[in-house]
C-alpha cells in the first residue's frame, strides 16, 4: 500500500472499454420529452396573433413531431397558418372559433412514438356592454336593492366593480354595500337617501387588463313612504356544492338584504373553520387560502337582525390531481423473458389508469395482461419493442408516466461500445464499478484485478488505494491514477440575524481541482431544499463555477434554523452550515385565566410568549362575545399594558354577557399571533342602562292607539327578567299611563280606547327594566291614534274594452279623511257565475286603473273596487259590466307566396275570413327577424301583401297573422329566406 499525507487526494482513472456503462452519443434510443406543451391564455387583442405551443424531445435518432388538436391531427402541410419547427407548433391568425381546444404533441423516430400531457389553449377577450339604455329603479328608503350589471362576453374571468355618478368615483363595499365577483351585481342591504344617483358597472379582463363600462343604471327613491323593518333575505351565496383544487384560494360569497342591516356569521357544520380562513368585506366573504383535503365540508352563512335570521348552507369539497407515487423505468429484456410494470398514484377522485404502446391503446389481449396500473407480457418478443406510457387519470387531469422497452436479439454476443470510462475516488472512500455488457442470453461476467480472479457477482466495491484493475469479458481495460489537493468549502456570512419580511444571500464557494466539475446541493435544517416547491422565498443562484448563492426571500420566521451547503466532485464531498436568526413579532402568549369577574370589568393573567430575538413591549386585550363581529380590543386599566405585565383588567365591559378572552404581544417588529382563547364568563347582572329607539306607531283598527320599538339587544338587556314599560298619554293632558310587556322580544304595545276619535294625538315613550331594577326611557314621542280602514268605496268606475281577453277597468278615489286607501282590489266575474266565485286583483299601490286579462272571450263580466290599508277593507262599489270582444281569427294565413325584388322580398298570402263566433279581419301584421339577431321588425298592412327589404346578409324568418279586434290570430307557418352577398335565396 502507498501511503500518502492526508491532505491528498488518489485519483483513480480507470479507462474501461465496454458497453452501456453510461449512457453515450451514439446510444439509440427512444424518444423521451424534455419540454412539453403548457396550458396558454391567448389574448385576441395581440398584435402579432401568433400562438406557440412548445414541444421538444431527445433521442436517437432525434424524433419527428406531430400535433393533435381535440384528438384530431393538424395537418401542417394543407393548412398554410399552421407550421410545426423544432418541434413546436406555431399558428397563425389564431382565433377562438377554430383554435381553441386540447392540444397533444407527438414524438416519435424508429424505436417508438410517445403523447405528451393535453395543453388547454384558451383565447382572452372582452366584449362591449350592450348600448341599450338601461331603465331606471325605484325603492323606498330603507328597501334593499339588486344593480344588475349583465356582463359582456368574456374570457377567462373578469372582476367587477361599481362606479357611482362618475368615474372614477367608486362604489365603497362595507356592510350595507357589496359587489358580488360571481355575479357581477351591486346589493345595497338598506338603500339611503345619499345613494340616489347613477350607477355603472366597470369589468377587468384578469389577462388582457382591457376594462369596459355599462350604459348607466339610474337609482332613486319613491316618495309614498319609509320601508319599515324586515328581517333579513340572503340574495347572493355560493353554490350549494362547490368545487376546488387542493392548494388554489376558496372564496365564498354570501350577503342579504334586510333592514336593519343584517350581520353576517360564519361556521364549519361538524367542525372548526381552518385558522387560515379570512373574513373580507365585512364578512360577507370567507377566503380559505390554500386549501386542503382536510378543509372539506359543509359551511353555513347566517344573516340576522333584530327582526329575525336566515341561513344558507353548501358543500366544500376538494380534489386533488393525480401525482406519481410509484413510474415504470426503461427496460431491457432478453427475449422469452416476462415484463412486469407497475405504475401507481394518488388523486381525488382516486385515478384510473390506461396505457399506451407507441402511441396506441395497450389492452389486455394474448400475452399482455393489464390490471389497473400493472402491466405483464409473457414471453416478450422483439414485436414488443417500443415505448410504454401509463396514464394515470381522473376527471380533473391526467399524468403520464414513460419507459422504453428493449428486447434484446436471440443468441447475441457480448458487447461493448468503446466509451473511455474515469472513475475518480478518494483515499480512503469506496467506489462502484458496474459492467453492463449487451448480450442474450445472459453473460458470465468475471472481474479481475491483474491476474487475480475476483469472487463478486455483478458489482464491486473496494477500499480504494493505489491499484490497477482488470475487467475480463472477452475484453481488457487499462488504468491510470491521479494525486490532487482534498476540496475546501466556505459558507458565508456563518451567521446571521435578519427581520422577518427581509432577504438575505448566504455564499457557498468551493476550492477545488479545477479539472473535476463541482455540484452543489442547498439544505434546510437537515432536509434538501426543494426550489420549485419554495420558490417563492429561496432562489438557488449560479454565480461561477465554483460559487452558488442561496437567496432568501421575504423571510417568515420559520426560517430560522441552519442552512448547509453541500459541494461534490467525482472524488470527494463537503458539507458546510450557517445559522440564520429571524427577529419577528412575538409568538402568541400562553394560557388566559380569568382571575375575577364583575358586572363591567375582568381581570386576566396569562404567561409570556417567544420574544422572536426582539422584546416585547405591549399587550393587546382582546374579548368576543356573541354579539361582537369577531374580536374586538377592549380598554384596559392600566393603559397602557407594557411587556412586562403579564396580568391587567378589562374594563367598560356589558353586564350579564358571555365573554371569551385572548392577549396579543407587539414588539418593535410588529404584532403577533393571539393566544389561544380563554373559557368562556359571563359578567354580573346590572340594571338596564340602554332604553329603546325608534319609537314610533300608527296604523291599527280605528279607536287603536299602536305603539312600536326597536328591540334592546340581548346585550344590553344586564340581566334576567328583562322587559319593557310603555307610558302614554293624550296630548295636553298630565297623567301617565304605565303598561309592562313582560316579553324582551316585544316590538309592539296597542291600546284600544272607543273614546278617543281617530288620529288622535299621543305623547309617548318606553323604558326598560329586569329583576335589578328599573333603567331608562326613550326620548318622548307624538303618536296619533290609528285613522281605521277605508269608509267610502271608490265612484266613476268606467270599464273599456281592449281585446277578446281584456277590459281595461279606472275610477276616482274617495274623498280625503281618515281611513285613506293604500291599495285598491278589483272584483270580477261572468253574469253566468256567482260573485263569491270572482278574481281578484289588487293594485301595487294607489293607481286608479287596471288592466285585467286573460279573461274570456264574447263573455259580460261583472265589476267592482274597493280600497284597502293595512287595517282593512272599505266598501266596494256598484258593480258595472262590460262585454269583451269575439276571439280572433283560429284560422292562419296560408299560402304565402314571395318574390325576389334585388334586396326586397314581395310577400302575399290568402285572406283570412274570421267564421260568426270570430273578430272580423281588420289588417295583418308581418313578422320579420334574423336568426342570432334579438332585434324584430314589425310590418302592419290591411292588405294581404307587403314588401320587406332586407338589409344585410343573413339568414331572415317571416310569420304573418291576422289582425282583428279580438286581438291577434293564429300564426302562419314560417318562411325561410337565406341572403348572401346581397343575393337571395328561399327554403
Amino acid at each position: 500500500m502507498l501511503k500518502l499525507n492526508g491532505a491528498h487526494v488518489v485519483i483513480i482513472a480507470i479507462i474501461l472499454v465496454f458497453m452501456s456503462f453510461f449512457l453515450i452519443e451514439n446510444e439509440e434510443f427512444g424518444p423521451v420529452f424534455i419540454q412539453e406543451p403548457d396550458d396558454v391564455i391567448f389574448p385576441l387583442d395581440s398584435g402579432e396573433k401568433k400562438v406557440v405551443m412548445h414541444c421538444e424531445a431527445r433521442g436517437n435518432p432525434p424524433p419527428t413531431y406531430s400535433w393533435y388538436i381535440n384528438r384530431t391531427e393538424v395537418n401542417a402541410e394543407s393548412d398554410y397558418r399552421y407550421s410545426v419547427i423544432d418541434g413546436n407548433l406555431l399558428i397563425n391568425n389564431a382565433s377562438e372559433i377554430t383554435d381553441f381546444g386540447k392540444y397533444q404533441c407527438k414524438a416519435e423516430n424508429g424505436f417508438g412514438t410517445v403523447l405528451s400531457r393535453d395543453a388547454l389553449l384558451q383565447f382572452a377577450y372582452l366584449g362591449a356592454f350592450s348600448v341599450k339604455t338601461r331603465g331606471g329603479v325605484s325603492v323606498r328608503e330603507g328597501q334593499g336593492v339588486v344593480l344588475m350589471c349583465t356582463p359582456p362576453p368574456h374570457s377567462p374571468e373578469i372582476i367587477y366593480s361599481w362606479v357611482f355618478n362618475e368615474f372614477p368615483s367608486f362604489v365603497a363595499e362595507d356592510s350595507r354595500r357589496f359587489i358580488s365577483q360571481d355575479t357581477g351585481n351591486l346589493y345595497i342591504s338598506k338603500v339611503q337617501p345619499s345613494d340616489v344617483g347613477s350607477y355603472i358597472c366597470l369589468v377587468k379582463n384578469t389577462v388582457t387588463n382591457a376594462r369596459v363600462l355599462s350604459p348607466p343604471t339610474p337609482l332613486t327613491l319613491k316618495t309614498d313612504g319609509i320601508m319599515g323593518e324586515y328581517e333579513p333575505k340572503i340574495e347572493v351565496h355560493f353554490p350549494t356544492s362547490v368545487l376546488a383544487a387542493r392548494g388554489v384560494t376558496v372564496r365564498l360569497e354570501c350577503f342579504a338584504l334586510g333592514n336593519p342591516v343584517p350581520t353576517i356569521t360564519w361556521r364549519k357544520i361538524n367542525g372548526n373553520i381552518p385558522k387560515k380562513a379570512r373574513l373580507r368585506k365585512s364578512q360577507a366573504v370567507l377566503e380559505i387560502p390554500n386549501i386542503q383535503l382536510e378543509d372539506s365540508g359543509t359551511y353555513e352563512c347566517k344573516a340576522e337582525n333584530p327582526r329575525g335570521g336566515t341561513a344558507f348552507k353548501g358543500h366544500l369539497q376538494v380534489y386533488t390531481l393525480p401525482q406519481w407515487v410509484r413510474m415504470i423505468n426503461d427496460t431491457q429484456m432478453d427475449s422469452g423473458e416476462k415484463l412486469q410494470w407497475e405504475c401507481k398514484a394518488t388523486g381525488r377522485p382516486r385515478p384510473t389508469y390506461r396505457w399506451l404502446r407507441n402511441g396506441l391503446p395497450l389492452t389486455s389481449q394474448g400475452r399482455v395482461e393489464i390490471v389497473n396500473g400493472e402491466v405483464t407480457i409473457h414471453k416478450v418478443q422483439q414485436t414488443d419493442s417500443g415505448m410504454y406510457q401509463c396514464v394515470a387519470e381522473n376527471k380533473y387531469g391526467a399524468i403520464y408516466s414513460n419507459a422504453e422497452l428493449k428486447i434484446l436479439g436471440i443468441a447475441s454476443a457480448p458487447v461493448f461500445v468503446h466509451n473511455p470510462l474515469r472513475i475518480i475516488a478518494t483515499l480512503g472512500k469506496d467506489v462502484l464499478l458496474e459492467c453492463k455488457p449487451r448480450a442474450s442470453p445472459k453473460p458470465r461476467i468475471t472481474w479481475k484485478r491483474g491476474d487475480r480472479r475476483i469472487h463478486h457477482e455483478k458489482f464491486v466495491s473496494l477500499n480504494i488505494f493505489i491499484l490497477f484493475f482488470i475487467i475480463v469479458l472477452w475484453n481488457k481495460c487499462k488504468c491510470y491514477h491521479f494525486g490532487s489537493d482534498a476540496m475546501r468549502v466556505e459558507l458565508s456570512p456563518s451567521r446571521v440575524e435578519v427581520t422577518v419580511g427581509e432577504s438575505v444571500v448566504l455564499s457557498c464557494k468551493a476550492t477545488h481541482d479545477t479539472s473535476l466539475d463541482v455540484a452543489f446541493q442547498w439544505f434546510f435544517n437537515q432536509k434538501p431544499i426543494n426550489f420549485q416547491q419554495d420558490g417563492g422565498h429561496f432562489e438557488y443562484i449560479q454565480t461561477q463555477s465554483s460559487t452558488v448563492d442561496l437567496m432568501i426571500r421575504s423571510i417568515l420566521l420559520k426560517h430560522a434554523g441552519k442552512y448547509g451547503c453541500r459541494a461534490q466532485t467525482s472524488a470527494d464531498t463537503v458539507f458546510a452550515e450557517a445559522e440564520l436568526l429571524v427577529r419577528g413579532p412575538p409568538g402568541p402568549p400562553g394560557v388566559v385565566i380569568v382571575e375575577e369577574i364583575t358586572d363591567t370589568t375582568a381581570t386576566l393573567s396569562w404567561t409570556r410568549g417567544l420574544d422572536n430575538h426582539s422584546p416585547i413591549s405591549t399587550y393587546n386585550l382582546q374579548a368576543r362575545s356573541p354579539f361582537s363581529l369577531g374580536w374586538q380590543t377592549v380598554k384596559t386599566d392600566p393603559d397602557p399594558v407594557t411587556g412586562d405585565m403579564e396580568s391587567a383588567m378589562a374594563v367598560e365591559l356589558n353586564p350579564w354577557v358571555e365573554y371569551e378572552f385572548r392577549v396579543v404581544a407587539s414588539n418593535a417588529i410588529g404584532t403577533g399571533d393571539p393566544s389561544a382563547p380563554s373559557r368562556g364568563v359571563r359578567t354580573k347582572e346590572a340594571v338596564p342602562s340602554v332604553a329603546p329607539v325608534n319609537v314610533s306607531g300608527g296604523n291599527g283598527r280605528r279607536h287603536e292607539l299602536v305603539i312600536s320599538w326597536e328591540p334592546v339587544s340581548e346585550e344590553f338587556q344586564n340581566g334576567e327578567g328583562f322587559g319593557y314599560i310603555v307610558a302614554f298619554r293624550a296630548n295636553g293632558t298630565r297623567g301617565w299611563k304605565e303598561k309592562m310587556v313582560t316579553s324582551a322580544d316585544s316590538t309592539t304595545y296597542k291600546y284600544r280606547d272607543e273614546t278617543f276619535p281617530p288620529l288622535t294625538p299621543f305623547e309617548v315613550k318606553v323604558g326598560v327594566y329586569n329583576n335589578k331594577g328599573d333603567g331608562p326611557f326613550s326620548k318622548v314621542v307624538i303618536i296619533h291614534s290609528a285613522e281605521g280602514e277605508p269608509r267610502e268605496a271608490p265612484s266613476d268606475v268606467k270599464a273599456y274594452i281592449i281585446s277578446s281577453s281584456e277590459i281595461r277597468v279606472t275610477w276616482k278615489p274617495p274623498n280625503p279623511g281618515p281611513g285613506r286607501p293604500r291599495g285598491y282590489e278589483v272584483s270580477y266575474w261572468k253574469d253566468i257565475e256567482q260573485e263569491e266565485l270572482g278574481k281578484k286583483q289588487r293594485t301595487v299601490k294607489n293607481e286608479t286603473s287596471m288592466v285585467l286579462t286573460g279573461l274570456e272571450g264574447n263573455s259580460l263580466y261583472l265589476i267592482t273596487v274597493k280600497g284597502f290599508n293595512s287595517i282593512g277593507q272599505g266598501p266596494a262599489t256598484a258593480a258595472v259590466t262590460a262585454k269583451t270582444r269575439k276571439a280572433p281569427p283560429a284560422q292562419p294565413p296560408t299560402n304565402l307566396m314571395w318574390i325576389q325584388e334585388g334586396n326586397n322580398v314581395s310577400l302575399s298570402w290568402d285572406p283570412v275570413k274570421a267564421k260568426d263566433n270570430e273578430s272580423d279581419v281588420i289588417g295583418y301584421m308581418v313578422l320579420l327577424k334574423q336568426e342570432g339577431r334579438g332585434h324584430n321588425q314589425v310590418t302592419r298592412t290591411i292588405n294581404p301583401s307587403t314588401m320587406l327589404s332586407l338589409p344585410e346578409g343573413g339568414t331572415y324568418i317571416i310569420e304573418v297573422r291576422a289582425l282583428s279586434e279580438g286581438g291577434e290570430g293564429a300564426v302562419s307557418s314560417q318562411v325561410r329566406v337565406v341572403t348572401s352577398s346581397g343575393k337571395l335565396k328561399a327554403s
